[in-house]
């Protein structure tokens, strides 16, 4: 066995179950093919790598290095592979696209489903990273385009092409005092946003769009953020809000995707803050036909998200 992806669906398996018998079963394997495969990976690299003395099973630190080493191995497989298909299928043409990942979740099974469908000579690769880093990505021609929300924040030497948006929230959940039972939508200004403003928060990291939205918001009311937790996710900071962990900032497409649980939305007037989706390319740079064609695709998407 050397394929290190099924080696560590293998460790994965093991580890959930921490009993072989019933991970060779998950598995569709023999518990001593299992068995013996993990004795012969630790005699190979002379130490154990699965501690499994006491339950629930465990990595080693030595296991926790193999058990990285195995996904190092996996991901530059897979961007080997990314790399290689200009060469490999040379009679399609490919468009590297730069997007946040909670924004691709919503906004990519929108667009490329039928975009490829129709564009079957055309290959998608995804280049998942926050909008700093898609924006250098984009001035420096490691990727075609970047699809993003906020376009007021873009860098220059950047065009981006709008369409829809959508309105913010704030999310209150039934352990805030403004929590109003029997109620889902708010209407907007029912309450004075300073002093809402004013609680406990948590928020996505200040690398992410919306973090300097929501931070031109405390600036603008003079409020100093009150912020308990920061998460690189938007979709986990939602999940935090709606828990009672504090109020958040979120929008309709990433609040629809949560559990349904009592909470209140309070709106936000789109003067303070909304969100307007575009796709970017570099300023100047003379655009590949499938790039043209993905921009055409993405300016006819009704992108209008809302929540009832």
């Amino acid at each position: 066995m050397n394929d290190p992806e099924t080696l560590l669906h293998y460790i994965d398996v093991l580890l959930k179950e921490s009993n072989f018998t019933q991970a060779a079963h998950e598995l569709y394997i023999s518990q001593p093919y299992l068995t013996q495969l993990i004795k012969r990976i630790e005699k190979k690299l002379g130490v154990q790598i699965i501690n499994r003395k006491r339950t629930p099973f465990s990595l080693t630190k030595a296991g926790t290095i193999y058990y990285k080493y195995l996904e190092n191995i996996v991901y530059n497989d897979q961007k080997l592979t990314q790399q290689l298909i200009p060469f490999v299928h040379p009679d399609k043409e490919v468009i590297r696209i730069g997007i946040l990942e909670s924004l691709g979740t919503f906004l990519l099974p929108e667009l490329l489903p039928h975009f490829l469908r129709e564009n079957p000579d055309i290959k998608i690769q995804l280049v998942e990273s926050f909008p700093r880093k898609s924006e250098a990505h984009l001035l420096n021609k490691q990727i075609d385009c970047y699809i993003g929300q906020t376009p007021e924040t873009v860098t220059e030497g950047i065009d981006f092409y709008i369409n829809g948006g959508e309105k913010y929230f704030v999310v209150i959940s039934p352990a805030s005092k403004y929590f109003q039972r029997g109620r889902f939508i708010l209407q907007p200004g029912e309450y004075d946003l300073k002093k809402v403003l004013q609680e406990p928060f948590v928020l996505s990291t200040s690398e992410s769009a919306i973090h300097h939205q929501i931070n031109g918001i405390f600036q603008k009311f003079h409020v100093k953020p009150n912020i308990v937790l920061e998460s690189n996710s938007i979709i986990t900071v939602t999940n935090l809000a709606i828990q009672g962990l504090g109020l958040t900032i979120s929008s309709a497409s990433i609040i629809k995707r949560m559990a349904q649980t009592p909470i209140n939305l309070l709106p936000l007037d789109p003067k303070l803050m909304q969100i307007k989706y575009f796709i970017a390319v570099k300023h100047g740079r003379k655009l590949p036909p499938a790039v043209t064609k993905l921009i055409k695709a993405f300016k006819q998407l009704k992108i209008k998200p809302d929540i009832k």
